[in-house]
């Protein structure tokens, strides 16, 4: 990582206009650490600017410069004209231009510097400056970790370290994944002793549900599946279940977890049948121990993610997505 640093370092000190961006539908960690490098750079007297390519969930909302971020999709052309003036765009929490939609494209046809920051598997190779450690448990703690190394550790200040901690609780499920060590809680500790409120946190992320995220988690529940064979759950949800419950963005995010939470499961995955595109199902999984939920979704639902949490997506029904699922737990090698 040292040689990296060293020419981010070279490159922060000459370029001034700087983009920060995520991928689509932005989570904890996409935000988190957006606004982390956000607020550290403008203590670096940089111009910086987050732009995501869709809105993020309400809330995320109270998070520290989030009313600061501008929207890809609502705000194109102003977007766009920061894009082509600037001199810097650092990608967070992606690895593939595809993932951040039409935004992907606009930073592609653009001279400027790329760096990605990011922690998922199999990198493609657009970046100038590649800081890609799939072992790390979030983009957020990657970000400590260069923050700590390009400037004084003591630049990180509240507002950075709750951005951080925000993306480091939600991307890891409160501290539960494997990528979970000792450094990482000897990063939270520092951060707590910035003067972050866990608690306050925790709340605003997990206490603060809609009332239509009640009631869709209720319609999700009741469909949850038991493959008893393969220690498997799934829950599927349907695009009229979701607009009949007054879904809103985010109202989803987390649900499959409460399938991975009965004794004796060890994979889980929930389909949810889009609501702005036909036939679109979008795929979560999550697994225990060693079970590579991962590989998974990259084999059999083009997706993709950590081992124990991934994504994917399928071209059809629920029905169909949930018949092609059954069949690959048969083909798949635990």
């Amino acid at each position: 990582m040292l040689e990296k640093i060293q020419e981010l370092k070279k490159l922060l000190s000459r370029k001034k206009n700087i983009i920060i961006t995520t991928h689509i539908n932005p989570d904890g960690d996409a935000v988190g650490s957006s606004l982390a490098l956000y607020h550290f750079l403008k203590k670096l007297h940089k111009n910086a600017k987050v732009i995501t390519p869709n809105q993020h969930p309400a809330f995320l909302n109270w998070a520290p410069g989030c009313s600061k971020i501008l929207i890809f999709d609502k705000n194109k052309e102003k977007a766009k004209s920061l894009i082509a003036k600037s001199d810097v765009i650092f990608t967070l929490d992606f690895n593939d231009l595809k993932r951040c939609g039409d935004l992907g494209e606009q930073i592609n046809s653009n001279k400027h510097k790329i760096v990605m920051i990011d922690h998922h598997q199999s990198p493609s190779d657009y970046a100038n400056i590649t800081f890609s450690y799939p072992k790390i448990s979030s983009t957020c703690e990657l970000i400590f970790k260069i923050i700590k190394r390009i400037s004084d550790i003591n630049l990180i200040d509240k507002d950075i370290s709750t951005c951080i901690y925000l993306g480091m609780m939600t991307d890891t499920g409160s501290f539960q994944y494997n990528g979970v060590n000792s450094e990482t809680h000897s990063i939270l500790s520092f951060l707590m002793d910035k003067g972050v409120d866990h608690s306050k946190i925790y709340n605003n992320i997990y206490n603060s549900n809609n009332l239509s995220r009640i009631r869709i988690l209720g319609l999700a529940l009741n469909s949850l599946k038991i493959i008893k064979e393969a220690n498997t759950t799934y829950m599927t949800l349907g695009k009229n279940q979701l607009i009949n419950s007054g879904y809103k963005k985010g109202d989803t995010e987390g649900l499959v977890n409460y399938g991975l939470s009965l004794k004796n499961i060890d994979f889980t995955a929930i389909f949810i049948e889009d609501v702005d595109e036909e036939k679109i199902v979008k795929i979560s999984f999550r697994s225990k121990s060693m079970f590579q939920c991962d590989e998974f979704a990259k084999k059999f639902f083009n997706g993709g993610g950590h081992k124990n949490a991934a994504g994917g997506k399928y071209v059809g029904t629920v029905d169909d997505a949930v018949e092609r699922f059954k069949k690959s737990l048969n083909n798949f090698n635990f």
